[in-house]
């Protein structure tokens, strides 16, 4: 937490009533949390080679570059043409007036007006072309960035996406990357442009008369001062905005999300009163940062004011000067002119050390490695039967172990059903499958195929995962369907989907298949996005299919609806089913018991009740919690149709 935060936090609980305190003390806990993960670090120098990097993708579009630059030089070059202009007009005047040449005079003002809205009208035109120019460019730069840095994401492993949240990958891939957009397109040439308009009034300030010239310059100390300064507290001004702001969007978009949960448990009060909190530390920081401003701008106007006074002074104090009127009138209007391009230097220079952070957050995230990567000259997995073999697999997340010397044989077609309490490492074996996470020691066949061998791509498009929270795009039922075969018909959708019983309340909506899910599915109940994800997983139609826990969020009605459509899911396919109703898995062909991480026991159903172990333990518990009886095993229970 910053030092302003500090010094609010002893603030606030030296005056805070012990009720106030414990609401500020949540309040400060948000703040530790989000600012955590989404604070925006300022750079306080300039990598030049990330710097350089930035520029690399300046580097495809260096002709939309240098036609701005070119187009900048010529409307810096007219802009300070206009005051001169302006001084051989006033001359003219002045000239015609002291000799009384007033037609001749009158005419050489027209033509040079006539000259003065050309090179305004020039200057205009290269502006506007120029304005356009950098907008294109800088938009393609971003498309390029967002575009590399959103397909580098989907090839991070999931050990990445267990640990970053959500939240910093959106403020990176738009907030960062808005950042360098601004960069490419107002920054580089716009400093480029203040650089040559300051280079040209220099030259023709000290071209006209140099001892004048000279005097203007008297203020830069001052102006060079100043600047250092309010750069300095600016930057860490506009940092704890920024920081602020982020723990607001933060807390803002976890309360949305929560809102059942807020609702259910009435904390709108208490979150208002949280919310009031960030919301009037960001507006004392906001304060802070406008103070400052407030200071400096006003500071450059005075000095600006000042170097023009001293144009005046010197014109009317030193009249033995061959000082015209003209020359004194463009002084004035160069000087005045002079100190805009220092102010947006100052700016340009705070916006390249925002650039540095933001692109150190984006390069962090180019630059990060997959954790499960395809071995070199990895081959694609020819088509499978599903033979599954787990050979003393090991597995943990970080230094936890997880898995511990896993031995497991599962025949092509078969149907084996892991259980056992959560935590256990049930889950793990699935994602080790579909290599989610790679093992430390042993090895997963198929088809007698080392899947360390082959390509990520062919072996995770054999295979089918229905998950216990069924996440559903944005889109309509049937985009959702054939999201794992974008190629499939219409009539194959309507298939899969009535295969699996979701055509019976597709038939129901206005819009059948074309109907929008909503975002996550939120148009649907619970069961008809487990539906969805049935009719997803059998149009796909993997060789090797996953159910974790795809029944426990699913009524009863509803699971009599999906037996039948279970059934012809499973039919011809190796299956892993993950299930804590154990009543829904005594069907398979193989009943795998895990408890901290290895197997304690295996069998079918009939086999672990005879054998009183650990799967009649739990299996005696659920039906003492549920019915109070224990049926006794029978031939039936080895024979009934999958749930």
């Amino acid at each position: 937490m910053s030092g302003e935060s500090k010094e609010n936090q002893e603030e606030t609980s030296s005056t805070k009533s012990p009720r106030s305190f414990r609401a500020a003390d949540r309040m400060d806990t948000v703040e530790a949390v989000f600012s955590a993960d989404q604070s925006e670090r300022f750079a306080r120098t300039v990598n030049r080679k990330q710097l350089g990097r930035v520029m690399g993708y300046i580097a495809p579009y260096r002709k939309e570059l240098g036609r701005a630059v070119l187009l900048m030089a010529l409307a810096s070059a007219t802009s300070v043409a206009v005051p001169n202009i302006v001084g051989v007009i006033v001359d003219a005047i002045t000239l015609g007036i002291v000799d009384g040449e007033t037609i001749e005079a009158t005419r050489l003002v027209r033509a040079w007006l006539g000259i003065l809205a050309v090179v305004m009208a020039v200057e205009w035109v290269s502006n506007r072309a120029r304005l356009m120019v950098l907008a294109e460019l800088g938009t393609r730069v971003v498309v390029d960035i967002r575009g590399e840095l959103f397909a580098h994401l989907q090839t991070l492993s999931m050990r990445f996406y267990d640990t970053f949240k959500v939240g910093r990958l959106i403020s990176r891939i738009m907030g960062d990357v808005f950042v360098l957009q601004n960069f490419v397109t107002w920054s580089i040439v716009g400093a480029a442009r203040s650089a040559f308009t300051l280079l040209f009034i220099v030259i023709t300030l000290f071209a006209r008369d140099a001892q004048l010239a000279a005097l203007t310059m008297v203020v830069l100390p001052l102006m060079a001062l100043a600047t250092r300064t309010w750069s300095r507290r600016a930057r860490e001004a506009w940092r704890a905005t920024r920081v602020r702001i982020a723990i607001i969007n933060g807390y803002f978009n976890e309360v949305v999300s929560g809102v059942r949960v807020v609702k259910s448990f009435t904390r709108e009060t208490e979150n208002e009163r949280i919310f009031d909190g960030l919301n009037k530390a960001n507006l004392r920081v906001n304060l802070r940062a406008a103070r400052l401003s407030a200071i400096f701008f006003p500071t450059v106007d005075v000095l600006g004011s000042v170097a023009v006074a001293l144009v005046v002074a010197y014109g009317a104090l030193v009249p033995d000067r061959s000082l015209s009127a003209g020359d004194l009138t463009a002084f004035v209007l160069l000087v005045d002119r002079f100190f805009d391009p220092i102010r947006e230097l100052s700016r340009r220079y705070n916006q390249l050390l925002a650039t540095m952070a933001a692109s150190e957050r984006v390069f962090e995230l180019i630059d990060l490695e997959p954790d499960t990567k395809e071995a070199e000259g990895a081959m694609p997995l020819p088509p499978i039967k599903g033979h599954v073999v787990f050979e003393n697999v090991v597995f943990g997340y970080d230094d936890e172990a997880v898995l511990r010397e896993i031995d497991l044989d599962v025949p092509a077609g078969s149907t084996v059903a892991l259980i056992g309490p959560t935590g256990a490492g049930k889950t793990s074996i699935i994602n080790l499958l579909g290599r989610f996470y790679d093992i430390e020691s042993g090895r997963i066949l198929i088809d007698g195929i080392n899947i360390a061998d082959v390509t990520l791509e062919s072996l995770r498009r054999q295979m089918g995962v229905v998950l216990q929270e069924t996440f559903l795009f944005s889109g309509t039922l049937a985009e959702n369907i054939r999201y794992g075969r974008p190629s499939a018909r219409d009539d194959e959708v309507v298939a899969a989907a009535r295969a699996v019983g979701a055509d019976t309340f597709v038939a129901r909506l206005s819009e059948g298949y074309a109907s929008e899910v909503g975002e996550r599915g939120v148009n649907l109940s619970v069961g008809q996005r487990q539906l969805v994800a049935f009719a997803r997983a059998l149009l796909a139609d993997p060789r090797i299919l996953v159910l974790d826990e795809a029944t426990s969020s699913v009524d009863t009605e509803t699971e009599h609806l999906i037996q039948n459509g279970l059934a012809r899911l499973l039919e011809g396919r190796t299956a892993f089913v993950i299930a804590h109703r154990l009543n829904t898995v005594r069907n398979a062909d193989l009943i795998v018991v895990v408890e901290e991480g290895r197997i304690v026991e295996r069998g079918s159903h009939a086999d672990l009740i005879e054998s009183r172990g650990a799967y009649y333990g739990l299996y005696t518990l659920q039906w003492a919690v549920g019915v109070g009886t224990l049926p006794a095993p029978t031939s039936r229970d080895t024979n009934m149709v999958a749930p």
